[in-house]
């Protein structure tokens, strides 16, 4: 399947160039349209919409560590929550939102939600002030309930849908299978998989695995294919699938 995008900031297709250092994030989205709206997939798992002033994150896992710790005694670094909130205040400073959706699974169980130290719901406050913060439910986090925000089961504006699974309704943005794909002898890369009806996101959360685009649960939403856009390198990657 032939997909036309309306701008590709792209200057090489090899995989090694994935591998360097982001040089600018400003300058390393890959821009396309859905629904005549432009859309711009950033490196960093983020997905910026300039006509609204939206920015747009699925799948935070905030907690996730306190979760793995409580519900099966298994004990990781428990710096992830910091280290996704300060990925996310990187995403804010570039763009000053007027808008923030979070796509689901914002929190990894509910009781996720009680295990943010002081200092992580001091730095979650400054990046909500001033902003429209949009919680979407996922099935990790049906609503949050002690941060502010307001909790919605999707979200439409502007004929876009922002929801956390993918449905049979066009024009959706959704998240909930952290897509992975790469590039052959690559490695598996976040990655966020669209074509001309729909986008799912990549995870944003440290410690969050991840579904290879090939897998059927996500080739049932794009059975004529699409196109795979690898984060985490010097740029977005797009690569057809």
């Amino acid at each position: 399947m032939k997909l036309k995008n309306s701008f590709v900031r792209q200057d090489s297709d090899d995989d090694n160039d994935l591998d360097e250092p982001v040089r600018s994030k400003i300058m390393t989205g890959y821009r396309f349209q859905l629904n005549d709206t432009l859309l711009e997939a950033q490196n960093s798992g983020a997905l910026w919409v300039e006509r609204l002033q939206l920015l747009c994150v699925s799948d935070l896992h905030l907690g996730k560590s306190d979760r793995l710790a409580r519900s099966r005694g298994v004990l990781l670094p428990p710096y992830e929550t910091m280290e996704t909130l300060s990925r996310l205040a990187d995403a804010i400073t570039l763009f000053d939102p007027k808008i923030v959706v979070c796509l689901g699974d914002s929190f990894d169980d509910p009781l996720a939600e009680n295990s943010l130290s002081e200092t992580e719901r001091d730095t979650l406050a400054t990046l909500q002030a001033g902003r429209e913060w949009i919680w979407i439910a996922g099935n990790h986090d049906p609503a949050p309930v002690s941060v502010a925000g307001q909790s919605k089961i999707a979200y439409s504006t502007s004929g876009l849908t922002f929801r956390h699974e993918a449905t049979d309704n066009a024009f959706e943005i959704s998240g909930h299978f952290h897509p992975k794909h790469k590039v052959p002898s690559g490695r598996l890369r976040p990655a966020f998989i669209h074509d001309t009806t729909r986008l799912i996101m990549p995870a944003f959360g440290l410690y969050t695995g991840g579904l290879p685009v090939k897998a059927p649960e996500l080739q049932k939403w794009f059975p004529s294919g699409g196109i795979a856009v690898l984060c985490g390198g010097s740029r977005p990657l797009p690569v057809p699938f």
